[in-house]
């Protein structure tokens, strides 16, 4: 099974797992470093605890032993997607709008391939900034990371 076939699938199951919880899937990805890590990144109102990693962990482990569709062996992790988490679905960028983000541009735009500003819209075209009081429209296609910016 290629790589995003194991991640649609454990998609597939981790949302009939978290139904009717306060979890929410925000992403998994299969891939291999060293060795295989299957990792699937959650999130509720409020954080996640380690009680709720563990609580997906041991139903979905159970769920894949079933079915075992993963023929190579690999490390599972469940876990928060952290601080500065990647903004990648429709329902990520809706969540953080007003939210300060920090969008990585294949090629320079206005000189630079990394913008801050306040998320103010986005869509399959498009991510609309704020970027010191001016709009700024930057097309999806030319954006290779947006993530939520942390301050220190």
């Amino acid at each position: 099974m290629a790589a995003k076939e194991v991640e649609v699938l454990v998609e597939k199951l981790v949302t009939e797992i978290i139904q009717g919880s306060a979890l929410e899937l925000v992403d998994v990805e299969y891939v291999k470093e060293r060795d295989w890590y299957l990792r699937v990144f959650l999130s509720k109102e409020g954080g996640i605890g380690v009680e709720d990693c563990q609580w997906v962990s041991e139903r979905l482990e159970n769920r894949l032993d079933e079915l075992d569709p993963i023929k190579d062996s690999y490390f599972l992790e469940v876990s928060s997607p952290g601080l500065d988490r990647p903004l990648k679905k429709a329902k990520d960028f809706a969540r953080h709008l007003g939210d300060k983000v920090e969008v990585h541009t294949f090629a320079p735009v206005n000189g630079q391939k990394t913008l801050v500003g306040t998320l103010m819209s986005a869509d399959d075209s498009a991510i609309g900034l704020e970027v010191d009081g001016s709009p700024m429209s930057i097309p999806r296609d030319q954006a290779s990371l947006v993530r939520l910016h942390v301050e220190f």
